[in-house]
């Protein structure tokens, strides 16, 4: 297959104009080093993955930079987090913007690190897996249960790999290097289960008490487990939506995966015809479609506009996108024929709040429709929506 383009290509080159530094965070695999390489390909790449560059690196700094006059990317930073203070220094004297590239899989970790360093001086890009819209052109043919099946990570699809054992070794790395260098877990097989559990309530509100209870171990172990799932961009947390009306919302977040492909495989989905009857084939669906929203905003260096809205008599929306004051509920509905119950949460939302964007439906069939005040779509077709929305 040849080089994807990706989204993100052009916040890079609009930010490498305007800031002396660019931070691109993401999860392992999500594509990262390639779109550097290709972005800025006349800068020199140095990964801190290697064992003689990072010994260099942090035991001679200045002789390290000494070697990088017009800058450089510098891959996998959280391997030698010290190096940010000294990369202040140089653009600080040196005025040119576009100067160093830094990539991380660790969020929080990064994040903090930059935070304390490079505030005001650096761009921040969060890259995820592909996107249905930047797979666009290699998805004819391609069904919903084998997307979800297969998940985005780039190499599943440049290489065609096969998904079950690529998502397997991900996760042997993930917890054999990531993990190891974030905490010292002592029982990887309790650790190992626990994340199985997460896999099991994906789409759902979350429950420390319960999967503490399930996974044996106390509530505290759990949350702390948890926000490292978050750091290395396993698990994403949807908040509800808060607002100061009468009713009573709820205020427990939902809980995702970053890659609906990795929930898949840990919840034992093997090929095409175990997803289409597994009984969490909807939350996948979900899963997939709410993380769309997600690369849209992120992949254009963009927070994250995303909330879902649950009251206390359970009427629900999905996926809630603020759009400035206003906001775009989007129902989303794995089924691929549309059925008159699938807008009845839309309907108690529109009864509560102005929606001057109208309202979505995204559901697993294959045909556009405007109906009155809702824009129907297909999965595949989401971001076309989100783009009409971003206007």
């Amino acid at each position: 297959m040849e080089l994807i383009s990706r989204t993100a290509e052009s916040y890079l080159l609009q930010v490498a104009g305007q800031y002396p530094v660019i931070t691109i965070t993401g999860p392992r695999q999500s594509g990262k080093t390639t779109l550097c390489r290709k972005v800025f390909a006349d800068k020199k790449y140095v990964s801190l993955e290697n064992l003689d560059t990072r010994q260099f690196a942090r035991e001679d700094p200045r002789g390290f930079f000494a070697g990088l006059p017009d800058g450089a990317v510098l891959d996998e930073i959280q391997h030698a987090p010290d190096l940010l203070s000294y990369i202040q220094t140089i653009v600080d004297d040196d005025k040119r913007n576009g100067l160093f590239i830094l990539t991380g899989s660790q969020q929080f970790e990064v994040t903090n690190a930059i935070n304390q360093s490079l505030a005001g001086r650096t761009a921040l890009l969060k890259l995820l897996p592909f996107s249905i819209e930047e797979l666009n052109a290699s998805l004819a043919g391609v069904s919903i249960d084998r997307l979800l099946l297969t998940g985005f990570y780039p190499r599943i699809w440049k290489d065609d790999l096969q998904p079950a054992q690529t998502h397997a070794a991900y996760l042997e790395t993930y917890v054999e290097r990531d993990l190891r260098q974030l905490i010292n877990i002592k029982d990887l097989g309790l650790f190992q289960r626990f994340v199985t559990l997460c896999a099991g309530r994906v789409g759902q509100l979350l429950n420390f008490n319960n999967l503490a209870a399930d996974a044996g171990i106390s509530h505290q172990t759990a949350r702390n487990w948890l926000t490292l799932l978050e750091a290395s961009y396993i698990v994403f947390r949807l908040p509800p939506y808060a607002a100061n009306i009468s009713k009573r919302l709820v205020k427990s977040p939902k809980l995702y995966f970053y890659d609906v492909g990795l929930a898949a495989h840990l919840l034992g989905l093997e090929n095409e015809l175990h997803v289409s009857r597994d009984p969490l084939r909807g939350n996948l669906f979900e899963n997939m479609v709410i993380m769309e929203a997600l690369k849209y905003r992120l992949h254009r260096g963009r927070r994250s506009n995303l909330h879902f809205y649950r009251d206390s008599n359970g009427n629900e929306v999905d996926l809630l996108l603020s759009l400035g004051p206003d906001l775009y509920p989007v129902e989303i509905k794995a089924g691929m024929t549309i059925n008159r119950d699938y807008f009845k949460g839309l309907d108690h939302f529109a009864g509560n709040f102005p929606l001057p964007y109208g309202r979505g439906l995204v559901y697993g069939g294959d045909e556009t429709q405007q109906r009155t005040g809702t824009s129907v779509c297909p999965a595949t077709r989401f971001h076309v929506l989100l783009a009409e929305l971003a206007k």
